[in-house]
Parts: C-alpha cells; structure tokens; sequence
C-alpha cells in the first residue's frame, strides 16, 4: 500500500468533514440544541421553519447564544447575547446596531452592520437526522 494513500483514518479526520448533530425532530421540538463539532462548541437553532447554526459563544464576550432569545430585526431572525444584548443575524452571523446620523433633520435611529462577527456553520439534512459541516463564513 501507498504511503501516501488519500485514505483517512479516524484520527486524521478532516476539520470540515460532516457531523452528526441529532435528529431532525428532536432539534424541531427543542427549538435549538448545543454540539461539539470539531472541537467547537455549536448552537442548532430551529426558527421559523429554518435550522441554522453558530458558535455557541458571543463574538464579544463570550456570552452563551443558545440562552438568547430570537428577535425580528430589520427583517431578519437575530440572536440576540443574553449579556450585553448584542444582535447577530442567525443566517450570516452580521453583527447588528442601531446608530443616528446627526446630519439627518429627523434623527431617527437606523440598522446598521459591523459586518460578519460571529462564525456560522452549514447545516443539511440527511434523512431525519442532521449533519452537520464546519464554518461557512469568514468573520471581519
């Protein structure tokens, strides 16, 4: 045999090889579970319809995103940090605020991007289980 074979062996698994995460409605009924994926610790979120997921730890702070609550912001679904309130989008992990433009005559506060902050992960279903695949995004 090849010394140099592309055959893998379970200790040389690729970071962004599939992972087992939990079954389609177990994470339906629970509306979000925690994982361990490649060393990462991953909240699955079920919203609306739609899985998503992210790393578990706010891209501030460190803040536990699976005790968030889910709001409607600027039309998107965002998680939002149960300690200093930060809001990401659940779908590209957009860091979100609101900010005031002085110059404007009505200084009405608008939704504003810091840009991809908090690292989000593929999710596709196989069957009635869920896979699960490494980060997606680039965070700024």
């Amino acid at each position: 045999m090849d010394l140099h074979s592309s055959i893998e062996t379970p200790d040389k698994v690729k970071a962004d090889s599939p992972v087992y995460v939990g079954k389609e409605e177990d994470i339906k009924q629970s509306q979000r579970i925690t994982a361990s994926v490649h060393d990462r610790e991953v909240v699955v979120f079920y919203h609306e319809g739609k899985f998503y997921a992210m790393d578990c730890r706010c891209y501030h702070a460190g803040g536990p995103l699976h005790l968030g609550q889910i709001e409607d912001i600027n039309g998107q679904p965002c998680i939002i940090c149960p300690w200093h309130k930060y809001k990401i989008t659940l779908a590209t992990g957009e860091g979100l605020y609101q900010a005031i433009n002085p110059t404007e005559p009505s200084a009405t506060p608008k939704w504003r991007s810091k840009g991809i902050k908090q690292r989000t992960h593929k999710v596709r279903r196989k069957s009635c289980y869920f896979i699960f695949l490494t980060h997606r995004t680039r965070v700024s």
